[in-house]
């Protein structure tokens, strides 16, 4: 019996280390998944919030992307509204009538006689205006002349452009800012 009672201890002692190395390894069990859970957790907060970033990012280049688009859009919008205002504002001073066009060519030579003297004048091919008219010593037509005057000294060394597209081109460049903001302020 004595070998019943040890064999019966050998087998509870067993059993008892059974119990304890699986009591153990249910405890290591669990902190080794407490941790994987903890790292897991922490890696998929920090991969969210990475992602939240990139989305934020997105949109704001996404936003930056449109609000450019946006403004090349007016931008171009405005240079087409201004280039009509122009070309309506030349149309204008074009279509003015015979004696309002003698008067302003008149205008013009008389301010180019402080820089050529006698001058001889270009002219587009609707003005058929004499020499004694505008007050100049001749008058050639110039086929790339569309309205205004070219005055020139008698030796082509001087030359006045008086051309009704370059004179409002001049203004325009020099008030475009004013312009803008009359038309679109």
């Amino acid at each position: 019996m004595a070998l019943d009672s040890v064999t019966k201890e050998i087998v509870a002692s067993a059993d008892k280390s059974v119990a304890d190395l699986k009591s153990q390894q249910n405890a290591e069990i669990k902190a080794i998944l407490a941790q994987a859970d903890a790292m897991i957790a922490d890696m998929k907060e920090k991969e969210d919030k990475k992602l939240k970033e990139a989305i934020e990012h997105l949109k704001r280049q996404e936003l930056s992307s449109a609000e450019l688009e946006s403004k090349k859009i007016v931008l171009a919008k405005k240079k087409e509204i201004l280039a009509k205002a122009f070309e309506a504002a030349l149309a204008g001073l074009e279509s003015a009538s015979k004696d309002e066009k003698l008067a302003q060519y008149k205008k013009m030579v008389e301010s180019a006689k402080t820089v050529v003297d006698e001058p001889k004048a270009f002219v587009s091919k609707d003005d058929k205006f004499t020499a004694k008219e505008l007050g100049v010593s001749s008058v050639e037509v110039d086929t790339r002349i569309r309205s205004g005057l070219i005055l020139q000294s008698e030796d082509g060394n001087v030359e006045v452009d008086m051309q009704y597209e370059t004179l409002l081109q001049t203004i325009w460049d020099s008030e475009i800012k004013t312009l803008s903001e009359i038309l679109f302020g």
